[in-house]
């Protein structure tokens, strides 16, 4: 089965990368689709998500999922708190009923070189300089790309419409390798909330998650 990445990140919450290789009457047998969706890919890509929910916690409700003004899903009941992100053939999500979730995936790609200062501030970009994946005085795809990721992962956890990514979701501190990121991050929409994201590099691709007790 193409579960290509799993980790309980703690006891009660689950991530997991699913690789999109399977048709998508394999998905519609165990989940159905729930949203008029034209575009075959994105419907495979939905019906995975949903798929690889069900495959991290059997019992989740699935056919719950309600979809906020946000366009957030969410359970009403809050059994379970999940966020889910889609990228080419990957489906990723992140799945608890304890914690408070957001996850993105993106592939690595010079895309966001033309939009960093729209996400990234002056001095976000100087700290993307300093850690050890990029000894030299430039920025690359993969810094930029995780960047993005981490502001989009807080987005996805603090569920707002009309946030400012360099405003509300700033960078503080970020650390890490080749293989792995973590990243201090600030979320000040409404309050000052302190979050650590964590980013994993795999396949030409990164992944984004952050977690928090509800």
């Amino acid at each position: 089965m193409p579960l290509v990445y799993q980790q309980n990140i703690n006891d009660t919450t689950k991530l997991g990368i699913w690789h999109i290789t399977e048709p998508e009457d394999f998905f519609l047998q165990k989940v159905p689709l729930q949203q008029e969706i034209s575009h075959p890919n994105k419907r495979r890509q939905h019906l995975a998500g949903r798929f690889l929910l069900q495959q991290l916690f059997p019992d989740f409700p699935y056919e719950l999922i309600r979809i906020a003004e946000t366009r957030k899903p969410f359970l009403e009941n809050e059994a379970y708190h999940f966020s889910i992100s889609h990228c080419g053939e990957y489906a990723a999500v992140v799945v608890s009923p304890n914690y408070r979730v957001g996850v993105d995936i993106e592939k690595i790609s010079n895309r966001v070189e033309k939009i960093k200062h729209k996400f990234l501030s002056v001095q976000e970009q100087q700290l993307l300089k300093k850690i050890p994946l990029l000894p030299y005085d430039s920025l690359s795809e993969k810094l930029l790309t995780a960047a993005w990721s981490i502001k989009e992962a807080l987005f996805k956890w603090q569920g707002s419409q009309e946030v400012d990514f360099i405003k509300h979701l700033p960078i503080i501190q970020l650390e890490g390798n080749e293989q792995k990121v973590i990243a201090q991050c600030n979320i000040l929409k409404y309050e000052k909330i302190n979050l650590p994201v964590e980013v994993l590099f795999f396949n030409d691709h990164c992944l984004a998650w952050v977690i928090k007790e509800v």
